[in-house]
């Protein structure tokens, strides 16, 4: 291996420097007034960022989240010019399937910590040997601890290029891929450029669309989908419209205020988790903060929002021809019906609506999360 493919081992070593400068940053924090109705219409409450930013202050313990990524084996490799972060965990079982897992935004690894276990090393976790898998949890380009990109171009096809780069790197000539939000259009993706190598691929975030000739005889549940993406496109898009076309500007408000890029990214899950609109009743605030931190000791809110700007403009669907399993959680952004994700995957081998879930499955509902992808994979293999 060269020096251009060297994989090295990577560990988290925050400075106490860098803990100490967002304590005083959050203390010195200029607050808007009250938000002017009683509920969330206008974004986060006051009250929520104050108290979530106090107990950021003084009680949360980022070292114990260091802790855990460091229990963990961590790498560093450089792909087309930008050094990428990953985890990389193999199962003890000998027939165990490689595959690679990518998140999203506003999210990291940290929303895959709970999975590891289960997916490694079934045995132990109420599944068989045969559901075993080899891991690998990298984070995005400019994302976490992966490098932020110096040129253009970063949008998810190049993304699949470089983790094909990234498991043969590995070893791994076959294996399948997983992902929601941007993970999901990287891995489909991956499949589509790579279908000799992908055996299959399962998403927990499916974007498909109905077809002209669906759109005259919408079941009940279809017609309840297109309404969820109205409000969507109405209520609930206004970060991606400002990622999209000017992500420097939010940038420098994302990178230099914690209690800004708290608010940015705990809207989304109150959002976006099957929560009833307290996220707090899925995930504890140490959980929310974790992933917060994935994006604030980085300074990634300009280079992670970059991806929206690389990518709106572009085609972001195409046929998938390799085998694919989809999820569908009740509270996810878009939930498409059966017959709409089969007009866009050519070979849809697995296909399953939840009762209990949202955006973040593998966060919010790691059990539900682990068993939709042991059953996808299982009609794969």
């Amino acid at each position: 291996m060269s020096s251009e493919t060297e994989i090295h081992p990577f560990r988290v070593g925050m400075p106490d420097d860098a803990i100490t400068d967002l304590r005083r940053r959050i203390t010195a924090t200029r607050r808007p007034s009250r938000e002017l109705v009683a509920d969330r219409s206008q974004g986060v409450q006051l009250a929520t960022i104050q108290e979530l930013s106090r107990y950021w202050a003084t009680d949360y313990d980022w070292r114990a989240c260091e802790a855990k990524l460091n229990a963990l084996p961590q790498f560093k490799t450089e792909i087309d010019g930008v050094d990428i972060h990953f985890i990389h965990v193999k199962s003890r079982h000998g027939n165990a399937l490689p595959m690679i897992i990518t998140h999203g935004w506003p999210g990291s690894v940290i929303e895959l910590l709970g999975v590891v276990g289960p997916l490694t090393d079934p045995t132990a976790n109420g599944g068989s040997a045969q559901d075993a898998f080899d891991l690998v949890l990298p984070s995005l380009p400019g994302y976490g601890f992966s490098a932020a990109p110096t040129e253009v171009g970063w949008d998810p096809g190049r993304v699949a290029r470089a983790w094909a780069e990234l498991m043969g790197r590995l070893g791994y000539p076959r294996y399948g891929a997983q992902g929601g939000d941007w993970g999901s259009l990287v891995s489909a993706a991956l499949g589509r450029r790579h279908p000799a190598r992908v055996l299959g691929v399962h998403l927990n975030f499916v974007v498909a669309f109905p077809d002209p000739g669906t759109i005259a005889d919408l079941t009940e549940r279809e017609q309840a989908a297109l309404a969820s993406m109205k409000y969507y496109g109405d209520w609930d898009s206004g970060y991606s419209k400002q990622q999209s076309t000017r992500p420097q500007t939010i940038g420098y408000g994302l990178v230099d205020s914690p209690a800004g890029l708290c608010a940015w990214i705990v809207e989304k899950f109150w959002s976006w988790t099957d929560s009833d609109g307290d996220p707090a009743s899925v995930l504890t605030r140490d959980e929310l903060l974790d992933n917060v931190m994935m994006y604030w000791l980085p300074a990634t809110g300009a280079s992670s929002a970059r991806m929206y700007w690389e990518s709106f403009a572009k085609p972001l669907l195409g046929p998938v021809e390799i085998p694919v399993g989809c999820s569908i959680f009740p509270k996810e952004i878009f939930r498409p019906s059966r017959r709409w994700a089969e007009k866009q995957f050519a070979d849809l081998r697995y296909f399953n609506e939840l009762e209990k879930g949202g955006h973040f499955a593998a966060f919010e509902q790691p059990e539900a999360f682990v068993a939709e992808v042991r059953a996808a994979f299982s009609s794969f293999r």
